[in-house]
């Protein structure tokens, strides 16, 4: 869930608050090319992060961004929170849950951590719409990547 505080405060910040059991988890290591002048990881990366989550994720579940039971998908939002900085050679944690279900998207919430430290370095809302390429419009959620995840999350 994305929470925006009180719009009459000085500072308004996005809060993501994540409620659903995590699915699935990754790990990654901070690359020289993902600092910025700070020589902290950059901002844009993060997405680029949670895009190698979701891909790692699919392919475990025998799935591609462009092939789930015969749709694909399309980013329609993204919300990160960024929490604490990374720096090269950290070694990160993506873990992923899906939340939100709707007739043709889901949210997918990530949290980012240093696996080191422990401390989350950012929290990530991307909207996922099912997406039917070759007629260039949204579709429902396949029943059987429902089916999937409701049985990841009996175990």
């Amino acid at each position: 869930m994305v929470k925006r505080e009180n719009e009459n405060q000085r500072k308004s910040r996005v809060k993501i608050k994540i409620e659903t059991p995590f699915i699935f988890k990754t790990r990654l290591s901070v690359r020289i090319t993902d600092l910025n002048y700070g020589n902290h990881l950059a901002n844009d990366r993060i997405l680029s992060y949670v895009h190698e989550a979701r891909v790692a994720f699919l392919s475990h579940m025998g799935y591609s961004e462009i092939d789930i039971s015969g749709v694909g998908i399309i980013m329609s939002d993204a919300v990160i929170q960024f929490k604490n900085q990374g720096f090269y050679a950290d070694n990160i944690s993506i873990s992923l849950a899906i939340s939100n279900w709707q007739r043709k998207s889901v949210d997918m919430l990530y949290e980012i951590k240093n696996i080191k430290s422990e401390k989350i370095l950012a929290l990530v809302k991307t909207g996922i719409v099912f997406f039917n390429y070759d007629i260039q419009k949204p579709v429902a959620v396949p029943e059987e990547f429902k089916q999937k995840i409701e049985d990841m999350l009996e175990i």
